[in-house]
């Protein structure tokens, strides 16, 4: 018989903002644990986030896995349990070895089967994916404000960001400076370090009490915020900010900034699209630069070449260069082994599709049963107010009522909300997924570079070794990490795929 420890988690991040409260997954688990007759030997409350690895709370319940004081674990959803690769990947493992025999969800459905392990690898990356889309939803609402004309980040010199507007305002004190060094500078008299001097005989120093350096006096001088227009990500917006000055006088300014400043040659680009994705055998990062080879003939020829970064002092490196192409025959090769075979997309699609509607039709019954309930309570509530209106009831008797009619009701819409946030979440990142797994073959016999060393980061990380010229992970990755990703089992059933073989025989045990 399975020991179960009971875990309840909640954070006060914005990513729990709808999960369930502490109070409702313990009613909801232990309702569950006992119509399953589960046996619980333990139950664990957290309120941290999940973002990161670290949990103590989390980690003693592993540990205890680990001692053999437990063997399985039951939890509202798999995002209670892991948000991240690391915590997921040590799940994954526990797994594997055997020590973790189940895993029991209100609002998931798991066996400890290979096809078992496969869909909750793709529920702890929906997890990781919900929390790096919360980002991405706060850079939209970013893009929108600089859409409006409002510039989303801190007002410059000469100006204030008003918290209770929520725009910025000219600061009346400061602004007449601004315009009075604009001045200054045009007329070509004046170097930055004069109009830092004139700043600080006028009060205005940094915050250790000191005069500007001329990078920040440069900075202020070529802004162009302060004829009405903002840069944001490179890009310059019109804004909706009181301006300061006329274009004119910005125009001249720029014109003194260009006699005086020269532009320095970039001598920083990368040689090659490949640097940062590879680590020498000596544990140094891979570099990349650029061979030229002239000829007795006249003829030049051109190389790239990766090499050991030899950053290190304390190890001593032998590891010779590799010439760019047959480093990206191996890379390519390495992606490879992660294609989709023909007819795979197509039947995996169908499959998603599929298990999505399933899901929609429970979660519209689930709904339904739910809107049902709060109905009834609400009209509980209106017949108790009635009672206590027509003194039917005393004060006492419908406060007590009211309250327990009400965390009723507000926990069955915690529910409401729960599923409904629910549906279908994990088809965005799955459809995703299987895009990137269809066109691996032919990005791998492109010369797409780019996409070649994201695809390849995805996969490995910065597992990826060059030792003796040749790539390679770094010994037996189960040793030292436990996580097994898609895409490592995707290759791992693509591997038993034997000519003829039956695909949805194969298939199934992911």
């Amino acid at each position: 018989m399975n020991k179960y420890i009971l875990y309840a988690r909640k954070s006060t991040d914005v990513e729990d903002k709808q999960v369930l409260s502490i109070e409702a997954q313990l009613a909801e688990l232990r309702k569950f644990a006992k119509d399953n007759q589960l046996t619980v030997i333990d139950t664990v409350i957290e309120k941290r986030s999940a973002k990161i690895p670290g949990r103590p709370k989390f980690g003693e319940v592993l540990e205890r896995i680990q001692a053999g004081e437990a063997n399985a674990i039951l939890a509202w959803h798999p995002d209670r349990l892991a948000r991240n690769s690391v915590d997921g990947g040590q799940l994954i493992y526990l797994l594997d070895q055997r020590k973790l025999a189940d895993l029991k969800f209100q609002t998931f459905w798991f066996e400890n089967t290979s096809q078992g392990k496969f869909m909750l690898n793709i529920a702890f990356g929906q997890s990781k994916y919900y929390v790096d889309n919360l980002s991405e939803n706060t850079k939209r609402g970013l893009r929108q404000k600089v859409r409006r004309g409002e510039y989303p980040s801190n007002a410059p010199f000469g100006y204030y960001n008003d918290k209770r507007a929520k725009t910025i305002k000219v600061d009346k004190q400061q602004a007449p400076l601004v315009v009075a060094i604009f001045e200054m500078y045009a007329k070509n008299e004046s170097r930055f370090a004069d109009i830092a001097d004139y700043l600080y005989s006028q009060g205005i120093k940094t915050k250790g009490g000191k005069v500007y350096k001329p990078d920040k006096v440069k900075k202020i001088l070529t802004n162009p915020f302060y004829y009405g227009h903002f840069v944001y990500r490179g890009e310059i917006h019109e804004g909706k900010h009181t301006p300061l000055m006329s274009k004119k006088l910005y125009n001249d300014v720029q014109k003194v900034v260009a006699l005086r400043c020269f532009r320095q040659q970039d001598h920083t680009k990368e040689p090659a699209p490949y640097c940062g994705l590879l680590k020498c055998g000596c544990g140094m990062m891979i570099t990349a630069e650029n061979k030229t080879k002239r000829q007795k003939n006249g003829n030049v020829h051109h190389y790239v070449y990766y090499r050991c970064t030899r950053k290190s002092k304390t190890i001593t490196c032998t590891e010779q260069p590799v010439r760019s192409e047959p480093l990206d025959e191996q890379l390519s090769g390495l992606l490879a082994q992660f294609a989709l075979p023909d007819g795979w997309g197509d039947w995996l699609r169908q499959r998603i599709g599929k298990a999505e509607r399933e899901e929609q039709a429970k979660s519209d019954v689930s709904l339904d049963e739910l809107r049902n309930k709060v109905a009834h309570l609400s009209g509980k509530l209106q017949r108790l107010l009635d009672s206590f209106l027509d003194e039917l009831i005393d004060r006492q008797t419908y406060l007590a009522n009211k309250a327990d009619l009400m965390g009723e009701k507000k926990s069955l819409e915690e529910q409401m909300s729960d599923i409904a946030l629910g549906q279908s979440t994990w088809v965005e990142p799955m459809t995703k997924w299987l895009d990137k797994a269809v066109s691996i073959c032919e990005i791998a016999h492109t010369d797409d570079f780019s996409a070649k060393k994201t695809l390849l980061r995805e996969i490995f990380g910065l597992n990826l070794f060059l030792t003796n010229k040749n790539v390679a992970t770094r010994g037996d990755q189960s040793q030292i990490s436990p996580l097994k990703n898609p895409w490592q089992a995707l290759r791992a059933a693509t591997q038993k795929a034997a000519p003829g073989g039956d695909r949805i025989a194969i298939l199934s045990e992911m």
